[in-house]
């Protein structure tokens, strides 16, 4: 499923996708120059707790660490585990992505990313 062009990921920013359309966004991305970092948008620590305190703001004011507003737990931009807070250890479900020569940007199918 397409989300984006990558030209619409500014770098060093977060940004939440709503690819069910179920009127919530369900996955982060943070860019970081040429890489992108996909997560669910679920706290593994609060039972799947949208993570933003508001829209697409999942990133810490030095935008080096993800961070679940519900109780401030912080995760690793790259790893996507828990680095402070009561879920340490815990990590984010890492989501595939693609992006086309055209530069748009997809969430992978799970089989896609058995080949």
């Amino acid at each position: 499923m397409r989300l984006c062009h990558l030209d619409e990921l500014p770098d060093g920013r977060s940004r939440g996708f709503d690819p069910a359309r179920r009127g919530q966004d369900s996955v982060l991305i943070v860019r970081r120059g040429s890489r992108l970092h996909a997560w669910l948008d679920a706290c593994p620590h609060h039972g799947g707790t949208p993570m933003a305190w508001r829209k697409d703001e999942y990133l810490n004011a030095a935008g080096t660490a993800i961070v679940c507003h519900a109780h401030g737990a912080q995760f690793d931009i790259e790893t996507g585990r828990c680095t402070l807070g009561p879920c340490l250890g815990q990590s984010l479900h890492a989501m595939p992505l693609r992006v086309d020569t055209s530069g748009d940007v997809y969430l992978m199918n799970p089989e896609e990313t058995r080949t």
